[in-house]
């Protein structure tokens, strides 16, 4: 069989499709269960059910942050940044639209009354981002003059509404610039049910950047480089993922970005830190048994790693079905369960790092 290429995780999807609200019910979104050889549609609230006593779900409690803001050059140029980053100092890492770039040493005027001074490039001198500092405390001024920082494929201006939904139900640390979506149908009322059934749960911090929305630009996979992205597995976490292995039951990621974080440790054997893992078909998961995931961009890294974790021709029938059946795709769109591919090697637990978090 020939290697894949981008084009293999192309697909035509209708816009219509393409989700512009999230539903009434964060927990009333359609579940498409994708364990079993045949799909079978369901509500997301149905979840409970499919899981067992001593199960493990691991969810992401990042917190989106207001990090898209507008402003102004001193010439008078239009401006938008979108804080990447918050590093210590006031300063920040962002993407910056605009038409001609100011010089390093720039103060620009931002809507609400504060400013920011360029400083360089970021990483490096010649990387892809770019390191201001702010003129107060960086959060602060986000949750007063930021707006939500929707994805591109939502037309609409940011509202209330998004300001609520927009996040899950158990955001605890303000990092990200994108939710993790598949954490977004949970609710305080099935998040009770699970607990009735005896499933477990737990958490993991990944930072969401905004390349989790770049589409992947070269045909060999091989050549693409991945966006870094700051995460954490506190040791609550390793102990309940290591308990629930000992005692039989199963790892529930929930969330694309749950699995990069979880697979980074197991990989690295480091507990906090930095990614760029490239999940891609051939991965040898180590921790992951099953995912709830929501349907992805064409051609996307995310649309990798769901044909890595769950088989290449099954997501494929998954996505052709959902596309049938009128799912709503992406952020605010419906769910997919899965099971991961019974072809795998077998796991094991990633080794203590001197540098673990406890």
């Amino acid at each position: 069989m020939r290697p894949l290429t981008v084009g293999d995780f192309d697909f035509v999807l209708p816009p219509e499709l393409i989700a512009q609200h999230p539903a009434t019910e964060r927990s009333a979104s359609r579940l498409l269960d994708g364990t079993g050889p045949v799909p079978v549609d369901r509500i997301f609230r149905e979840l409970p059910g499919l899981l067992a006593p001593g199960d493990l779900l691991v969810f992401n409690d990042t917190q989106v942050i207001k990090a898209r803001l507008f402003g102004e050059k001193p010439t008078g140029g239009k401006l938008e940044l979108l804080v990447e980053r918050v590093l210590t100092g006031h300063e920040v890492v962002v993407h910056m639209k605009v038409s001609k770039k100011p010089p390093v040493g720039t103060t620009l005027r931002m809507h609400g009354g504060f400013e920011v001074t360029l400083l360089g490039r970021w990483p490096a001198d010649d990387g892809p981002l770019f390191r201001m500092r702010f003129s107060a405390e960086p959060h602060a001024l986000m949750a007063a003059h930021g707006h939500v920082p929707l994805p591109p494929y939502i037309t609409h201006a940011d509202t209330a509404e998004d300001e609520r939904r927009y996040q899950t139900v158990f955001a605890r640390h303000p990092g990200a610039v994108a939710a993790p979506t598949a954490a977004l149908h949970f609710d305080e009322a099935l998040l009770a049910a699970l607990d009735a059934g005896g499933v477990q749960r737990a958490s993991v911090t990944l930072h969401v950047g905004a390349g989790t929305f770049q589409p992947v630009k070269v045909d060999d996979l091989a050549q693409h480089q991945m966006h870094s992205e700051w995460y954490d597995v506190p040791a609550a976490t390793r102990q309940a993922v290591a308990d629930t292995r000992a005692a039989g039951g199963r790892i529930v990621a929930v969330g694309t970005t749950t699995v990069r974080t979880l697979e980074s440790w197991a990989r690295d054997g480091q507990a906090t830190g930095d990614t760029r893992i490239f999940i891609t078909p051939g991965f040898d998961f180590q921790i992951v048994d099953l995912l709830v995931t929501n349907f992805h961009l064409p051609r996307s890294t995310l649309m990798m790693l769901v044909s890595a974790f769950a088989g290449f021709e099954h997501i494929k029938a998954l996505y052709r079905h959902a596309i049938e059946q009128r799912y709503r795709f992406f952020s605010y769109g419906d769910a997919m369960l899965l099971d991961r591919a019974l072809d795998r090697p077998s796991r094991s637990l990633p080794t203590p790092c001197s540098n673990s978090k406890s």
